[in-house]
């Protein structure tokens, strides 16, 4: 009879794959032998990792596994300090710029009047051009819910007011008493920019200049 013995590596981390490991510096690195690459990315051949803590420690350097599982592990001199520094502020930087994709939602009846319509689909927009993703949902009631042809058409006109504007990411569907689509900016498109208003100075200048034209205006009709 064969028995199959599972020979495992000798770096493998026995924690579990869903923990992150934790880099190992200086006299924490345990390996029998090492690749070195030294401060300026020039490999310095294979050695015991006692050798390369004193070259670490002759150039005020630390030594720092970067490749655990590779055959020898691949360790760098380097300032491990100023490394985890550098890299604290790249991840912030990231987080800075990194937008939050939310989910709104407007929600209409079957008989909301034009007027409410227009102002709710310029609230989607408003949430489009912030990056968000909108869910647009007609809620029905009562004898409504034999009638939902008439949510489908509003929410229709509402994706054709939207053409260009928006992407249709799910088309409506009946939910319990309520119909949703979810919509999501379109690819290219840019909302418009709002125009600052004029300074405080130069919107008296422009009043009083209206106001001087209209009374020459009235001067002149008089004479």
């Amino acid at each position: 009879m064969i028995v199959s013995k599972e020979v495992r590596p000798i770096n493998r981390d026995f924690r579990g794959n869903d923990r992150q490991r934790e880099t190992r510096v200086n006299e924490r690195i345990r390996a029998r032998e090492i690749r070195l690459i030294d401060e300026n990315g020039e490999m310095m051949g294979v050695m015991p990792p006692v050798r390369a803590l004193d070259i670490a420690r002759d150039r005020n350097l630390d030594l720092v596994e970067v490749s655990p599982n590779a055959m020898p592990p691949v360790c760098k001199l380097m300032d491990y300090g100023r490394y985890k520094y550098e890299q604290a502020k790249k991840e912030n930087e990231a987080r800075k710029n990194q937008k939050t994709i939310t989910l709104k939602e407007i929600r209409m009846r079957p008989r909301t009047d034009e007027h409410d319509v227009e102002v709710k689909t310029r609230k989607i927009q408003e949430f489009l051009a912030e990056g968000d993703k909108v869910r647009v949902s007609v809620q029905f009631r009562g004898a409504e819910l034999r009638h939902p042809d008439i949510g489908r058409k509003l929410l229709d006109e509402i994706a054709e007011v939207l053409k260009g504007t928006a992407t249709i990411e799910r088309s409506p569907m009946m939910e319990g008493r309520m119909m949703s689509m979810i919509v999501s900016r379109a690819p290219g498109w840019e909302p418009p920019k709002k125009q600052a208003a004029p300074p405080a100075g130069k919107r008296q200048t422009a009043q009083a200049t209206a106001s001087e034209t209209s009374q020459s205006a009235d001067t002149s009709e008089n004479a």
